[in-house]
């Protein structure tokens, strides 16, 4: 057998939700004979499958040589046997808000039932509508070219990005803007969907839906869902990415997710009424080629 690791340390956690907790000389597993303060304190979360936490101060920290003792998960949700169909989704309609100052989508008659009798045998008529609007409207789906040059367009996304995937919801905190590592630490992210539940959605249509406290993705976090291999990730507020002046226009987030070949779904709603796993989801925007964004019918399947 190799080296086996473990460390020994002090923990004080505080909770976004209030309270706290403290641990004195406890003992975790790690890979290595080293690890940082911040990776420590991601590794206790996970292993207690503490949820909702602000901040770890870890202390006294040594590092021995012993055998593993083993740890736990976070358990995982009983299975439901009854199939049901949720929409995460926003409804596109004439003249909607999605972002504030950006131009509301146009829906028209292209032809109508009237007009087209002319056209058809007695009896027989067609409607078609026609609809102009941004791509970036309602429910919709970042692919990597949104960000970079050269990345895939929505015709260049694997639908095993997009269709039927395994989903977790990361419940946020109300109040909380920034969703951080830590927040992440508890939850099996793997292969996933990962859904970031910040209850913003509410203020959808609304003046104070772009307002600078509406809560986001760090991009630590972000970097830290790619590197446990998130496979989509989605938030039912304004923008993955902090939009206050104090971000001065950065966009960490998608930056590294798109980076790293994982969509974006911004402008979900409807993520309280899906358990925190034991779903599958679906965002799959038409295959357009030369196109980074496009609206979603974004929606889960639970049980079944």
């Amino acid at each position: 057998m190799g080296e086996q690791w473990r460390a020994r340390f002090d923990a004080e956690v505080d909770f976004a939700n209030g309270g706290g907790l403290r641990t004195e000389g406890f003992r975790l597993d790690i890979p290595g004979r080293e690890i940082t303060d911040e990776d420590l304190a991601a590794s206790f979360v996970r292993h207690l499958g503490l949820l909702m936490v602000a901040e770890v101060r870890i202390s006294a920290k040594t590092i021995i040589e012993e055998p593993h003792k083993g740890g736990r998960g976070v358990a995982a949700a009983e299975p439901t046997t009854d199939r049901r169909y949720v929409e995460l989704n926003h409804v596109i309609s004439d003249g909607m808000i999605t972002l504030p100052g950006w131009p509301a989508p146009r829906i028209g008659d292209w032809l109508t039932f009237e007009a087209s009798r002319a056209n058809y045998a007695p009896g027989t008529e067609f409607w078609v509508a026609e609809i102009d609007m941004i791509a970036n409207t309602g429910t919709y789906l970042d692919a990597p070219g949104h960000r970079w040059a050269g990345g895939d367009d929505l015709a260049g996304v694997r639908l095993d990005r997009l269709a039927d995937l395994p989903g977790v919801v990361v419940r946020v905190p109300t109040g909380t803007r920034a969703v951080d590592r830590l927040m992440l630490a508890p939850y099996e992210v793997a292969g996933r969907a990962v859904l970031l539940h910040t209850g913003w959605d509410e203020h959808f249509g609304t003046e104070r839906y772009g307002a600078p406290e509406a809560p986001y993705l760090t991009g630590d976090a972000a970097q830290a869902l790619a590197d446990a291999g998130a496979v989509l990730v989605g938030i039912d507020s304004i923008n993955l990415d902090d939009m206050s002046p104090a971000a001065g226009g950065t966009r960490p987030a998608h930056s590294v997710l798109l980076a790293a070949g994982i969509p974006i779904v911004e402008h979900l709603t409807g993520l309280d009424d899906l358990p925190p796993s034991g779903f599958r989801f679906t965002a799959a925007p038409p295959r357009v080629a030369g196109m980074g964004t496009f609206p979603v019918r974004a929606f889960a399947v639970v049980g079944g």
